[in-house]
């Protein structure tokens, strides 16, 4: 994984550096374990142990469970003597910390005071950015997005700019200097094959003369020339020639491939009409990045970065790392590593994806001194990013090791894949319309929208329909192939996100009850509900680390669901409003207010906005 798996991890040590007191410095578990290897000096003299702290499973009592085993040789006693002694000697060591200890076949469960949780509680409060990490002072870069101007964008690309979206967001969080970069995939043959059928049978229709957006017209013509492309092909075979050469014989294919050789030595016709079809698409793309509620850092094109690719095929021939063959394209052979041999460059000069690739890795590397570069790219590219890193290793750069390619699995529906060329694709402005029509019409039949005002339905149904899209895309782990139900995402009841949206406005609604009170909790007694939310609150900042580590925003998908799951069943079973105590009340009320933040947080971390009212 290289690097960016390994800064991950060095931001997890001082991950509550901030946010606990002098006492508890770091983490918890940190904490713990400090203080038991003092015990354990203490009682038996050694040092440099390695000591295993966990999470207390939920069948037995206790907050941390230390493994003894390790400690066996050095105690001399039975597994159960060990941790009796262990769990006396930290009671005694923290007895304002540590609440009771019990010992289950060799393992140390331990409770931590109320007083113990409270504090934690009052510091989370008091955090303002809870959860979020100070700067390691490391730079990475995300791409994400990468479309082709020959089309729209589609479901499959919801995934991908969500997922890199939301992946950067928690690197940030986790403390990187994150540079969101798009690279426009805005030449080669598939954009021709758009041109030559806009040429064609095009009769000069633009956007404003059909009322289409740019990318959804220049799609159009895609169609229209994979639908000609197969009659020629069909027509060819007829008259006696093998399909496997007629689809590279076919008069409207070898015109695209024309085209694209003109477009590479500059041919002024052809650059006229790519800039003017090209312009259509990104004023296409730029609504539906918005309505997605994604950006960018920044754009690359591949128009601009083929060419540097090219310098490094040359790099490649004088250093002996390439070959050209007698067509005069250029390879690699990469056989003795396990792969094949790959084309670098075409025999008429034209660049693969691999060129402009490699032409871009090292410029993005060499203009903004990265620590870590991250593809966002699904998982039917896994063995392109396998060469690209081998490649660039071959060439001699180092940084080739902090490449990652973060593969994820395919959105599918009830009917199957997804085809582009045969226009069977779920069109993203399309879905992001669906989503926001159908949490309005669940939102009515629920009740939900009573009271509010014209303009407040649009703004939550919005907020609602987009927060359901993506989360139910996000709830899933990047790596599995998922299966898109767009009705199914929209609950309000289960592992959603209008379900989590509607918990926040719900806390925001008790907070709204409450404004004016003076909140002053000192003397307030914690049920075990209570408690129980307090370190799971606490847990937080880890899940954000973990999330970084792994580039999985699923996982701060299920903490947030598990969250607010949990503050629901405890609002259900006890009064925040109407408890009697002051102090009580003024607790539940600052409790719920921590839940809130950080449910928007987390709920931030994945693109998702959560509504104050609903």
């Amino acid at each position: 994984m290289g690097r960016i798996k390994g800064l991950a991890k060095s931001v997890q040590m001082i991950i509550f550096a901030k946010n606990f007191s002098e006492q508890t410095k770091m983490n918890i578990e940190k904490h713990l374990l400090k203080e038991i290897a003092g015990c354990v000096e203490a009682l038996y003299g050694a040092t440099g142990i390695d000591l295993q702290l966990q999470k207390t499973r939920k069948e037995f009592e206790g907050d941390y469970t230390l493994v003894v085993f390790p400690l066996l040789r050095t105690s001399r006693k039975s597994p159960d003597a060990t941790a009796e002694e262990i769990g006396a000697a930290l009671a005694a060591r923290l007895p304002e910390q540590v609440k009771s200890y019990n010992v289950i076949k060799g393992f140390l469960n331990i409770s931590l005071c109320e007083s113990f949780w409270a504090e934690r509680f009052a510091e989370m409060a008091a955090t303002e950015n809870y959860g979020i990490a100070a700067s390691n002072g490391k730079t990475v870069m995300v791409e994400y997005s990468s479309p082709n101007t020959n089309k729209p964008l589609h479901l499959g690309h919801i995934r991908n700019n969500l997922l890199g979206y939301s992946v950067s967001q928690i690197l940030s969080a986790c403390g990187y200097n994150v540079i969101k970069a798009n690279l426009v995939n805005d030449r080669g043959i598939h954009i021709c094959k758009s041109m030559i059928a806009w040429q064609r049978y095009g009769e000069g229709e633009t956007p404003e003369s059909s009322g289409m957006k740019g990318d959804h017209l220049v799609g159009k013509y895609y169609v229209e020339f994979d639908k000609h492309y197969k009659a020629e092909v069909a027509e060819l075979v007829a008259g006696g020639m093998t399909e496997e050469e007629a689809k590279k014989q076919a008069p409207i294919l070898r015109d695209a491939q024309e085209m694209l050789r003109k477009w590479e030595m500059g041919d002024s016709e052809v650059r006229a009409l790519w800039e003017k079809m090209n312009g259509w698409v990104y004023e296409g793309f730029d609504v539906t990045y918005k309505a997605m509620g994604v950006n960018f850092d920044k754009i690359y094109y591949e128009s601009q970065t083929y060419l540097h690719g090219k310098e490094l095929v040359d790099e490649g021939l004088s250093k002996g790392v390439f070959y050209r063959r007698e067509d005069g394209s250029v390879w690699i052979d990469l056989t003795g590593d396990g792969l094949d041999e790959k084309l670098l460059l075409r025999g008429d000069g034209t660049s693969v994806y691999m060129t402009q690739d490699l032409g871009t890795a090292f410029r993005r590397f060499e203009d903004n001194s990265l620590d870590g570069m991250i593809y966002v790219v699904g998982n039917e590219q896994n063995y392109h990013f396998q060469v690209l890193k081998l490649v660039l290793k071959k060439l001699g750069y180092a940084w080739s090791d902090d490449i990652f390619h973060l593969s994820y699995g395919m959105v599918e529906l009830p009917e199957g894949k997804m085809k582009s060329r045969e226009g069977t694709v779920v069109d993203a402005d399309d879905l992001i319309e669906d989503m926001v029509g159908t949490a309005k019409e669940m939102s009515q039949e629920l009740g939900k929208l009573d009271g509010l005002s014209e303009a407040e339905v649009a703004e939550v149904c919005h907020t609602v329909g987009l927060g359901a899209l993506k989360y139910f895309i996000l709830k899933v782990d990047p790596k599995k192939t998922m299966l898109f139900n767009p009705r199914e995402s929209i609950d309000f009841n289960g592992n959603t996100g209008p379900f989590v949206q509607y918990t926040h406005a719900r806390i925001c609604s008790v907070l709204r009850k409450a404004e004016g009170e003076v909140l002053n909790s000192n003397g307030a007694t914690y049920l075990p509900e209570e408690v129980e939310l307090i370190k799971y609150l606490v847990d937080f900042p880890a899940t954000v680390l973990s999330a970084g580590e792994n580039y999985s925003p699923a996982l701060i998908a299920a903490y947030v669901y598990d969250l607010a799951k949990m503050y629901n069943g405890y609002y259900h079973d006890h009064s925040i409003l109407r408890e009697e105590n002051a102090a009580i009340r003024a607790m539940r009320l600052q409790l719920s207010a921590l839940v809130a933040k950080v449910i928007k947080t987390g709920m931030g971390l994945l693109g998702i906005t959560v509504p104050s009212r609903m």
